[in-house]
């Protein structure tokens, strides 16, 4: 069984910052792709970032400059720090993460976390 586990949402002023992270536990033997993803109110998904297992990130072209992604792969672990947050940025954030199971195994599973809320007060 394999958990992720988003931690650090809240409720912050616009202007503030929050950092996001996202454990991963469980059986895994490795980890590839990490991602953040974020829904507001009455909007369809989003893709925030994403990240490698070799550090190379991408970033929803509206977020570059105040969001970064980041990892710790000894911890199985990823982090999103926000800054100069916005009223728009208030939605749920949510982690996902493609994970080898065992050793033996050729593919990844994809997996999900159960969201973190984030209100970002005008």
């Amino acid at each position: 069984q394999v958990q992720l586990v988003e931690s650090g949402g809240g409720l912050v002023q616009a202007g503030g910052s929050l950092r996001l992270s996202c454990a991963a536990s469980g059986s895994i033997f490795s980890i590839n792709t990490m991602g953040w993803f974020r829904q507001a109110p009455g909007k369809q998904r989003e893709l925030v970032a994403f990240i490698t297992s070799g550090g190379s990130s991408n970033y929803a072209d509206s977020l570059k400059g105040r969001f970064t992604i980041s990892r710790d792969n000894a911890k199985n672990t990823l982090y999103l720090q926000m800054n100069l947050l916005k009223p728009e940025d208030t939605a749920v954030y949510y982690c996902n993460a493609q994970i080898r199971r065992y050793s033996h195994s050729a593919y990844s599973d994809d997996y999900w976390g159960q969201g973190t809320q984030v209100t970002v007060s005008s």
